[in-house]
């Protein structure tokens, strides 16, 4: 009983974990999902004697005998695809650029009252820290403007980058761009047009590269990757919507 107590404990603080994004205003399928299995789970736990009455209940019948066993298969390949998933997505966050034949490409995130929101500030400074090193790479800003932004996500990184020491003369700016294939599809355009290396060496969220990676590979693009950090309050939320949208990219 105290063990079932314990974990029941540790799932709801994961749905707090879960839930803090929301304070935010941060609401997407990863913490909606992570919080509803996370609940569930702890209720579960919580009340085990009544939920293995409820099953067994359940399995007297040959309806909820089916069901049951669906629901178990089901819950199984979600383990066995998330566990899958996430091991491809570490592996994807660190594969870092071996040499300078490279054009750094930066994906953009939202913009807020014209200035950086955290996670476009996480990703202009892992991108900062390696132009700086890297004195002869190039960097294309990727982001177009929002109707709820006064400019370019482009814009706004280049004037970032700028600001902290970076010759604008290495940055290029694509600022038409609404999603992250448009992001890499248009950056090529702007790659080939200016004589820039093929090879690009994308920077965003560790979570996101393995999607990005996919993409970039389905338009020809060969692709590094440096992965900005993620605030931890906002990893696990990120982490979990990143499996819906591989899934969702393999699937249609």
């Amino acid at each position: 009983m105290a063990a079932r107590c314990i974990s029941a404990a540790a799932f709801f603080c994961l749905f707090l974990v879960f839930l803090l994004p929301v304070s935010r205003h941060i609401i997407n399928l990863g913490n909606c999902a992570g919080m509803a299995v996370s609940l569930l789970t702890a209720l579960i736990l919580l009340f085990w004697d009544r939920f293995c009455s409820f099953v067994a209940r359940c399995w007297e019948k040959p309806l909820g005998r089916t069901a049951l066993c669906i629901t178990g298969l089901f819950t199984a390949a979600a383990v066995v695809a998330a566990a899958v998933i996430s091991v491809f997505m570490i592996k994807a966050a660190n594969d870092r650029p071996k040499d300078e034949n490279t054009t750094v490409v930066v994906l953009g995130c939202q913009v807020r009252n014209g200035a950086p929101s955290l996670m476009l500030a996480q990703r202009l400074r892992a991108a900062y820290d390696y132009l700086s090193e890297h004195e002869s790479v190039k960097v294309v800003v990727s982001g177009g403007k929002g109707e709820d932004e006064s400019v370019s996500e482009a814009q706004c990184m280049k004037d970032w980058l700028v600001d902290k020491g970076i010759s604008p003369d290495r940055i290029f700016m694509e600022d038409k761009s609404v999603n992250t294939e448009e992001n890499l599809s248009f950056s090529k355009k702007i790659i080939n047009e200016n004589g820039l290396p093929q090879r690009i060496t994308i920077v965003t969220d560790g979570f996101h590269q393995l999607r990005a990676d996919m993409l970039a590979e389905r338009i020809g693009i060969e692709s590094n990757n440096i992965s900005a950090k993620t605030k931890w309050y906002l990893l696990l939320t990120y982490w979990v919507r990143e499996w819906f949208g591989v899934l969702y990219y393999k699937l249609f």
